[in-house]
């Protein structure tokens, strides 16, 4: 069965972090991180929708520019999650150019950044044409795990201790809509942008006997089924994928139970593995978790799949021994736990 999210890292693993994830059938993506992302083209950028970022250093960040100045004339609203702190880095950023030829833009570009901390999110708009200056004011709504929430998925988060907040992320779909090939050839039915309302239609929990109107063929204008007896035909619905991304976090008993939580079940989950374990006083003190670590990590939240990237220059010809001391880590905390 054909998967919703199809994530990939957006560079290799010595180099800065990001994990892009375009939608099957959508022009749209989101990411986990803005790091350097000059790996991606611009038909991707344009895709993004929702930018979720762990922190502010500028491995994370940089990229921020890069995506922004792809986006600049286009009709579009970004939205940007952060750590706390976040608003003033970004306004910082904005603040670092100058705006005065954007009034002559004939589309809307709007940014609406939030930052999030154990409490609350705390959320601005900023427009382009008035040269990114804080539209409103600050609006603050509770937090209690989710980032952001709509009928096919949810973007949920932990806060984690990496000397400074830093966020990690997952995103799980409700459920999945598995097309049957045999169902659209029985009712001659070409996949097409349809396949998308049909979802949305799935995942909103709609009246069985909404009507659904499905291109024709034969030009003669459009045919209708009802959601319920198109459902029957052309789907099939298994549980929803779920996608996980966590790093620069230190490895102890705090950011250890809210990692497992968060990640727990994962279908996918991309954890950094910066040092050998061999080095945990080193990966200690900067604050990130070994290779071993993280494969304990995934072993205990049972995830499974999971890759491992973010690491240190040091290991640039050690590349395969991270990867074997985190699965190693895996394979004897599942043996463990049973």
């Amino acid at each position: 069965m054909r998967p919703s999210f199809h994530p990939r890292l957006v560079n290799g693993p010595f180099e800065d972090p990001g994990l892009f994830i375009p939608f099957v059938f959508q022009s749209r993506a989101i990411i986990f991180d803005l790091g350097d992302v000059r790996g991606l083209q611009p038909k991707d950028l344009l895709k993004i929708t929702h930018a979720f970022v762990t922190h502010a250093h500028m491995d994370h960040l940089i990229g921020f520019d890069n995506l922004l100045r792809t986006l600049l004339g286009r009709e579009k609203i970004l939205a940007l999650y952060g750590p706390e702190g976040f608003i003033n880095n970004m306004e910082g950023k904005l603040a670092g150019y100058t705006w005065n030829l954007v009034g002559n833009y004939n589309y809307r570009l709007d940014l609406e950044i939030t930052e999030v901390t154990p409490e609350s999110m705390r959320c601005r708009r900023y427009r382009c044409r008035d040269q990114f200056k804080p539209a409103d004011e600050i609006d603050v709504q509770p937090f209690k795990g989710i980032l952001y929430e709509e009928p096919g998925f949810t973007v949920t988060a932990a806060v984690l201790d990496h000397g400074t907040p830093c966020l990690g992320f997952a995103i799980k779909e409700r459920f999945h809509v598995n097309i049957l090939p045999d169902g659209l050839k029985r009712l001659a039915l070409e996949p097409g942008p349809w396949l998308t309302d049909f979802k949305k239609a799935l995942y909103s929990r709609s009246d069985p006997e909404t009507k659904i109107e499905l291109p024709s063929e034969t030009g003669q204008g459009p045919r209708q089924y009802r959601l319920g007896e198109l459902a029957a035909e052309i789907a099939m619905i298994t549980p929803g994928q779920k996608i996980s991304y966590i790093t620069d976090a230190v490895y102890s008993q705090a950011n250890a139970e809210k990692i497992i939580d968060m990640v727990r079940e994962s279908d996918h989950l991309f954890i950094e593995a910066a040092f050998l374990d061999i080095h945990q006083d080193i990966a200690a003190a900067k604050n990130h978790l070994t290779a071993g670590q993280a494969g304990t990590l995934a072993a205990k939240a049972r995830v499974k799949r999971f890759s491992i990237f973010h690491f240190s220059p040091r290991y640039a010809s050690e590349e395969q021994r991270l990867r074997e001391e985190a699965q190693l880590a895996y394979e004897r905390q599942m043996t463990e736990d049973g």
